[in-house]
């Protein structure tokens, strides 16, 4: 039996050598890994994984994320500054917000609604109604603004809206002589601008409630 225990013990030394799962990445890589982090604090766990790979390193996306997360790194955004929500919520009594409420009278008419409100306050601002609204009648409405916040302006520092092409350069040229910056959302994100949405949708229910 004895060339079936040097047979066992030739097997057991070749298992021990070998780790299971898939090999560990390299210290270099790992270290390439948190320097990217650390010098581009917007990149993500994907962004750092395709630089990665422009470099000749093939590593999966998850692999990333877990040096990063091993390393004490914040997800992207957190990294960045404050997400979102944060940011409105610290910056609720300078932001005002806009955009449209459509309605149909009892004749099936349709009619467009300019809403603003104010974030910190909750204020409500009816900028104007109209069947047909253009450019040039948003322009005007923003105008109308300005002379109806009077000195309240003075604590509005921005106004959030969304991709609407009614909404043009020369209504962000208007609130910005008025001292506000625009802000655009993003594309399909109404939550960016979700005070104002909520409002909308409130009036749009009340409206079909005949409250």
């Amino acid at each position: 039996m004895r060339w079936h225990r040097r047979l066992v013990a030739r097997k057991q030394t070749f298992t021990d050598k070998r780790r299971p799962g898939r090999p560990g990445t390299r210290r270099p890589v790992k270290a390439l890994i948190v320097r990217m982090a650390r010098e581009n604090p917007t990149w993500g766990h994907r962004r750092i994984q395709g630089e990665l790979a422009r470099l000749g390193y093939t590593i999966a996306a998850s692999t990333v994320w877990e040096i990063l997360h091993a390393a004490g790194f914040d997800p992207a955004p957190r990294r960045a500054g404050p997400s979102w929500r944060q940011f409105l919520t610290a910056q609720a009594h300078a932001i005002i917000a806009c955009d449209f409420l459509v309605v149909e009278t009892v004749l099936l008419r349709r009619l467009y609604v300019l809403v603003f409100i104010e974030h910190g306050s909750r204020r409500l601002h009816l900028a104007g109604v109209t069947a047909h609204p253009t450019g040039m009648w948003t322009v005007q409405q923003a105008r109308n603004l300005m002379m109806d916040l009077g000195d309240g302006i003075a604590g509005l520092r921005l106004l959030i809206h969304d991709r609407d092409p009614l909404f043009t350069s020369a209504f962000r040229e208007v609130l910005h002589a008025g001292g506000l910056r625009a802000i655009a959302t993003l594309p399909r994100t109404p939550r960016m601008n979700a005070i104002c949405e909520r409002v909308i949708g409130t009036c749009a229910a009340s409206s079909w409630t005949g409250r």
